[in-house]
């Protein structure tokens, strides 16, 4: 974008400068007079020379950034992500799932957050990282920010951890009041807002919120009603969250619709927190499915667009999607509600995972997590071949301390010759494991905004 300095410079371009405008060269400190006149005409000239190479410079600059805006590719600049809309981001999902094998090794390694997080070894950060890690959320958010302001202006991780921050804290309008600056600043589309305020048991202590293997499971391909058994026996699983990976689904049918819908209702009233991965991809096979008036598909679409816009927290879309329902099938709105559990959409992973299970860390993890790392060990050991996944989506925040014990307990694990991920860490975080060093035994891989 060309702004009004900008065209300034091209003006300059057009017509020469008005001698009468330029400042008069000053009289000399002793009074004397003034130089003859052929020295002020040199002076001149290389005030002008000087002038017009800055002027180039600029030109230069700005050509660039043209260049940069009209053929740069998205994930080829650090932190760039453009949110695409519902429709395409199922696309893009669907294609990733369609990728050939042997791109999975290139694609570990550009979803290697390590590159891409290099900011986080400025001191403002790691400060800002361990403050929040010993409890001091107010303090780490004033340090942000301010840096805002200097080191903000080029690099996003500072943002990011603000994101973060508010979000773990359930400040939706100082998020959005920060949202709105960044996507200004960096012209791109602002994040979106979701509530990862731990509950109040889990405020204190890490046995304050579940922890452990989620039961999975990962749907293919076109859903129909042969989806029902495996759906049924995920809901009847122990009390844990669940995971539902739908990322790689292609199609869905009415049956597929009214099995994946009964499903979720049936988990959220036996008041399981539900984890949904790939629900974008969902949206975007639905919403060509559905029309306004059109009753022929049934109401099963329907609701399930609308069970998994009340998963993704997208009050402002559930609601516009009730109406057209109510009109469509002349019934009263459904309501949109808060979880009691939270429900979380993450992203699809980059990379193919090599198992559905997950350990599933608390939100807070902090104190004595002797019971905690004895269950890491106990999940390792059952399959000692597959990797180990922390999955941290749930958690808002490690102590110090604690980090510092999980991370002896994984060097150990590591040891073996195990691969070790902690999946969709916040960037408060990840910028706090990797201060002490994580990269040495684990793959870090923060959710991306």
């Amino acid at each position: 974008m060309i702004d009004r300095d900008d065209v300034g410079i091209f003006s300059f371009l057009k017509k020469k400068p008005d001698p009468a405008a330029l400042p008069a060269a000053p009289l000399r400190p002793d009074g004397a007079a003034r130089p003859s006149p052929e020295a002020e005409r040199e002076a001149e000239r290389a005030r002008q020379r000087d002038v017009a190479r800055a002027t180039a410079a600029k030109i230069d600059a700005i050509e660039l950034a043209m260049t940069t805006d009209f053929f740069d590719d998205a994930e080829a600049r650090w932190g760039h992500t453009r949110r695409a809309p519902a429709a395409a981001a199922g696309a893009a999902g669907a294609a990733a799932a369609h990728d050939k094998p042997g791109d999975a090794e290139f694609a570990t390694l550009a979803d290697q957050p390590d590159a891409a997080a290099a900011p986080a070894s400025a001191p403002v950060v790691e400060e800002s990282a361990i403050l929040y890690a010993n409890g001091q959320g107010a303090l780490a958010e004033q340090m942000l920010q301010e840096c805002l302001r200097e080191l903000g202006r080029t690099e996003r991780q500072p943002w990011w951890m603000l994101f973060d921050l508010y979000q773990a804290e359930g400040r939706e309008r100082d998020f959005d009041s920060v949202a709105i600056d960044y996507a200004s600043h960096f012209e791109t589309s602002p994040p979106a807002y979701v509530d990862r305020s731990p509950p109040a048991a889990a405020q204190g202590a890490t046995h304050g919120s579940y922890s452990g293997v989620a039961p999975a499971a990962r749907l293919t391909g076109t859903l129909g009603a042969d989806a029902v058994l495996r759906l049924h026996a995920l809901c009847a699983s122990g009390g844990a969250p669940v995971r539902i990976d739908v990322a790689a689904v292609s199609g869905i049918t009415g049956e597929g619709c009214a099995a994946l819908l009964a499903a979720l209702q049936d988990l959220r009233a036996a008041r399981r927190e539900i984890v949904l991965v790939g629900a974008d991809t969902l949206l975007g096979l639905l919403r060509p499915m559905l029309a306004i008036g059109e009753r022929s598909g049934g109401e099963a679409p329907w609701l399930l667009l609308l069970e998994l816009l009340q998963l993704s927290g997208r009050e402002k879309d559930f609601e516009e999607t009730a109406m057209d329902y109510c009109v469509t099938f002349e019934v009263s709105p459904p309501s949109f509600e808060t979880l009691p559990g939270g429900g979380s959409t993450p992203p699809p992973s980059a990379v193919p995972m090599a198992s559905d299970q997950r350990f599933l860390l608390p939100a807070v993890v902090d104190g004595d997590i002797g019971n905690l790392l004895a269950a890491i060990a106990s999940y390792a050991a059952a399959d000692p071949a597959a990797p180990i996944v922390l999955d941290c989506t749930r958690l808002v925040r490690i102590g110090f301390g604690a980090a510092s014990q999980l991370h002896t307990t994984l060097q150990r694990l590591a040891a073996d010759e195990r691969r070790i991920e902690l999946r969709e860490l916040n960037h408060l975080v990840t910028a706090l494991l990797r201060l002490l060093n994580y990269q040495d035994c684990a793959r870090l891989y923060a959710h991306k905004y």
